[in-house]
């Protein structure tokens, strides 16, 4: 297992959440077999993992991982796309691809580091940020709501919709692990503190729990996903919300796929 991580310096601040969050990355990816992953990263502290994990890995333009990993899928079916993303990046700038992608059950598995600000670029809000939060574009607090990321997905259509925690190793790696295997577009959130600004450690240990292993009906899955409004300190549920099993996007689209690229190319010439 060793060969997985790269001897690469890591260069994220000591204690971050994403340690959590590479660690069980790289048991899933031991039981699943590297040589099929393909690790997609976007722009944030997250996007470094690229430079950790030893696979095929791409980076791409902020918000933009989802489509990426959507084309990888639709051009090779054996390999198994991991879309990493921060909040920023998959529920600000890249929002509208997450969504599109869980309506249309892409065979994919999105992994976002949710640590509720703009970290890399010194400390905005972003769309999980609460009211009220003070960072550098809001010295006063910011006025927006939050958005409830699982209740979206559970909305958009997702197969699978799992939350994690970066402090609980075992149930996460569990989760991707379930997550990569799942036949069709699965989400998972990952809470994952941000020491230099918004470290929540401490009131994510106090609040979290994880669910019973049982599978939900939708509308269960719903209300449980709205008992945390990412405004108060909890009770915060982790664990899998919602499974379902139907046609994937890659298995419904006419014409021949995956596409021969080569022979695409040359008619091109």
């Amino acid at each position: 297992m060793e060969n997985i991580i790269l001897p690469t310096t890591n260069t994220w601040c000591p204690g971050c959440g994403n340690f959590g969050i590479q660690n069980s990355l790289k048991e899933a990816i031991a039981e699943v077999g590297k040589e099929k992953v393909v690790v997609i990263s976007g722009i944030g502290c997250h996007g470094k993992i690229s430079d950790y994990v030893n696979t095929s890995s791409i980076y791409t333009l902020h918000g933009r991982t989802v489509p990426t990993g959507t084309g990888v899928k639709m051009s090779n079916p054996e390999l198994l796309p991991i879309c990493m993303g921060g909040d920023g990046d998959m529920y600000d700038e890249g929002i509208s691809h997450l969504v599109h992608a869980a309506k249309r059950n892409s065979n994919i598995t999105v992994l976002v580091h949710d640590n509720r600000t703009f970290a890399l670029t010194v400390n905005q809000p972003t769309s999980t940020s609460p009211q009220g939060y003070q960072g550098t574009t809001s010295p006063e607090g910011s006025v927006e709501y939050t958005i409830n990321p699982v209740d979206l997905m559970l909305s958009a259509g997702a197969t699978y919709v799992a939350r994690g925690f970066s402090g609980q190793p075992q149930q996460l790696t569990r989760l991707i692990t379930e997550g990569i295997a799942h036949p069709g577009f699965s989400f998972i959130e990952i809470l994952q503190p941000c020491v230099v600004w918004y470290n929540t450690f401490a009131a994510y240990n106090e609040a979290v729990y994880e669910m019973e292993n049982q599978e939900l009906e939708l509308q269960e899955a719903r209300n449980k996903a709205v008992e945390w409004d990412y405004q108060s300190e909890g009770p915060i549920a982790t664990g899998l919300f919602y499974r379902e099993h139907k046609p994937t996007y890659e298995e419904s689209l006419p014409g021949n796929f995956p596409v021969d690229v080569e022979a695409l190319l040359e008619k091109s010439k």
